[in-house]
């Protein structure tokens, strides 16, 4: 493997740790903007960012500027919608009574990307990666398990109920959206993939920005004002946000998006790890063989070749 090769490792890892930080400034927004209010924030107040992000990596660069293609248009408007939706879908599971049975169907994301990544996009799953999602899945699924004391048991039952069905509609969304920004970063042939990605990524957060801002002004204009007004404690948020969502794109225009977001399940572990030492509670049996699993697959996945 060559070194440019490498470098999906450590932006992943760089977006991850965005991520986790841009997670934390939207729950503290949350409770003054509601929950799409927080996610317009994302969009809305990460675009400048992205702008200027695209700006300096085209002005680093002698390539001419992109010319989107109808197909770079599809994917794009398709990875916007289905994101949008994903979110929508996941604010309804958590809206159900047994929602934790449905965030944790949302899981499977992973093994989706997989299969959506092979069918939409021809990327190749080798068996080894195929362990690794499975590892990480299976150590995600037992660090937050909808039954503590008998957590396969109660995944496999809970298949049929309506939020198991949320959630596995929600994953399925997610990872629909992570397959068209690669399709749609695949489509813009002819330039680098820095410069591919920085114009995915600018592209769809103006779509989302308009979509989901177009439908709260119709929806509830008050959730927008409140957005405006919060502009000093939203910058933040906005900018990890932007921040995290240019490591993804990079990522995902040098390697296949399940490999990716498999190695991007190392922002769970950054979190879980943390707050346990915040907090100073020690482990469960249950969470370290979690803990292990997912260490596991990171390494795998990164180490596979």
């Amino acid at each position: 493997m060559t070194p440019a090769a490498w470098l999906w490792i450590p932006v992943t890892i760089g977006a991850a740790l965005a991520q986790t930080l841009r997670n934390a400034a939207q729950r503290y927004l949350t409770a003054s903007l509601g929950t799409l209010g927080a996610t317009l924030v994302r969009f809305l107040y990460g675009l400048p960012f992205a702008a200027l992000w695209f700006v300096l990596v085209q002005g680093a660069g002698t390539a001419p500027a992109p010319a989107p293609s109808p197909g770079f248009a599809g994917w794009v408007l398709l990875g916007a919608v289905c994101q949008i939706a994903a979110t929508v879908l996941l604010l309804r599971v958590m809206a159900e009574r047994n929602f934790t049975l449905g965030v944790a169907y949302s899981k499977s994301e992973i093994v989706q990307l997989a299969v959506f990544g092979f069918a939409f996009l021809g990327d190749p799953v080798s068996a080894v990666a195929g362990l690794a999602i499975a590892l990480g899945t299976l150590g995600v699924l037992m660090l937050s398990p909808t039954d503590p004391q008998r957590p396969v048991r109660a995944l496999l039952m809970g298949w049929t109920t309506r939020p198991a069905r949320l959630g596995l509609a929600s994953g399925a969304g997610f990872a629909l959206a992570a397959v068209s920004y690669r399709g749609a970063v695949l489509a813009l042939g002819g330039i680098s993939f820095l410069t591919a990605a920085a114009y995915t990524l600018l592209a769809a957060q103006l779509l989302q920005t308009v979509l989901l801002g177009g439908w709260l002004l119709l929806r509830d204009a008050a959730v927008v004002t409140g957005v405006l007004r919060a502009w000093r404690a939203s910058l933040f948020a906005g900018f990890m946000g932007a921040a995290a969502s240019i490591g993804w794109f990079t990522a995902m225009a040098i390697e296949p998006v399940a490999h990716v977001r498999t190695l991007g399940l190392i922002e769970l572990l950054f979190s879980y790890v943390v707050s346990r030492r915040v907090f100073q509670e020690r482990l469960t049996r249950r969470e370290l063989a979690g803990v292990a699993l997912l260490t596991l697959a990171l390494v795998v996945v990164t180490l596979r070749r």
